[in-house]
């Protein structure tokens, strides 16, 4: 198999991953001014507010969308003080959620609203009492806090809402992006609580596209990823646990490409060819232009101490498992490196990459051979 064959295929599989993902749908309501715009391209990747697609759906609401990010938010646009104007813009809005009720597919429908209101104002006026009332008794509601400069007004706030008994999950104060006042920078905060809270309210099925598009919380796609990783390195198992002859290692191969891709679409990074070139050749320990999924399975084997030459042609359940959880782990901690310099704008070169993901190898199949000998805890 040709070393670009295999790039195609793990590039491939990665963007239908994706495609396949039900989207996170979040509606943000808010006043214009309450700094939306600077929430949404903090929590998620690639400036959405900026950069994303933004269609109008009714005069007052906009759908912002973009290719290859599996999110629809739902963004109010002048929400004003005129009471004329607040009435038309809740009415058009009530009237989309109960057409997506009604008509709509099961994705395409609303998994929560962020209710934005600024905490500069020290207060909640009775039309958004009102209004975030009405909401909940439809979908789970988060009031966010933005702009939370001021811990006294913060406090009063938070607590003047709590105070009004409103059946929302929870109250998150934050400062989206750091402000600089007087020379001073106040770092920004809030965003990592906003994101598990919203995690634990969102319905299963909406949880992995979430954690694609966020990027406040890496390590949270860490643990998704190790979670799914579980899956095919027990397929693995069981595959060598047959056995199977060596001669058939392209059947593990085949397991780890789908699980790199699988890896890929969780973390939500830019994937392009020679990327993958990188970590398929670290992986495979070969630089060379053709080889094939036995040739892969060889390389990783030669790195397991006892297992460089199998036994009788036979690969077993153990060694199987083994290459595929230290591959899996090693993927997953060059991802954590290559997804933080990607949101801290420091992309890492792809020789980079490739080293890390040898020297990650090498220190996965080292632990995991060294837990083997541990004796265990009875």
């Amino acid at each position: 198999m040709d070393v670009m064959d295999v790039v195609k295929e793990i590039v491939n599989k990665t963007e239908e991953e994706i495609k396949a993902m039900d989207p996170i749908n979040i509606l943000l309501i808010g006043k214009t001014g309450v700094g939306k715009s600077t929430l949404i391209n903090n929590i998620f990747r690639e400036n959405l507010a900026m950069t994303g697609v933004g269609r109008p759906v009714t005069e007052h609401l906009e759908k912002i969308s973009k290719e290859g990010i599996p999110i629809n938010l739902y963004d109010t646009r002048g929400l004003e003080l005129d009471p004329a104007v607040q009435k038309a813009v809740r009415s058009e809005v009530d009237e989309e959620l109960a057409q997506m009720a009604k008509y709509g597919a099961e994705r395409d429908r609303i998994h929560l609203v962020w209710y934005c209101v600024n905490t500069g104002t020290n207060r909640l006026e009775s039309f958004e009492e009102e209004w975030i009332r009405d909401l909940t008794a439809k979908l789970p509601v988060i009031v966010v806090l933005t702009q939370s400069l001021q811990q006294e007004n913060m406090e009063q706030l938070k607590t003047y809402i709590g105070s009004r008994n409103l059946p929302i999950q929870g109250i998150v104060p934050v400062i989206a992006s750091p402000y600089v006042i007087g020379g001073f920078s106040v770092p920004s905060f809030g965003l990592s609580e906003l994101v598990d809270l919203t995690l634990r309210v969102i319905p299963e099925n909406a949880e992995r596209a979430f954690i694609n598009a966020q990027k406040v919380d890496v390590l949270k796609k860490a643990e998704y990823a190790k979670k799914w990783a579980k899956g095919f390195i027990a397929e693995t198992f069981m595959v060598g646990f047959t056995p199977i002859p060596f001669a058939d290692a392209p059947i593990l191969a085949s397991s780890q490409i789908a699980m790199i891709a699988k890896i890929t679409s969780i973390f939500g990074v830019s994937v392009n060819k020679a990327f993958i070139t990188s970590v398929v050749s670290s992986a495979a320990g070969v630089s060379g232009a053709v080889y094939t999924g036995r040739t892969i399975v060889s390389n990783l084997l030669k790195l397991v101490p006892g297992a460089g030459t199998v036994v009788g042609g036979i690969i077993s359940g153990g060694t199987a498992a083994l290459i595929t959880t230290a591959l899996a782990y090693a993927y997953i901690n060059v991802m954590v490196r290559v997804a933080t310099a990607e949101y801290q704008a420091l992309p890492m070169k792809n020789s980079e990459v490739m080293d890390l993901m040898r020297s990650e190898l090498k220190k996965q199949i080292q632990r995991l051979e060294k837990e083997k000998k541990e004796p265990k805890n009875e």
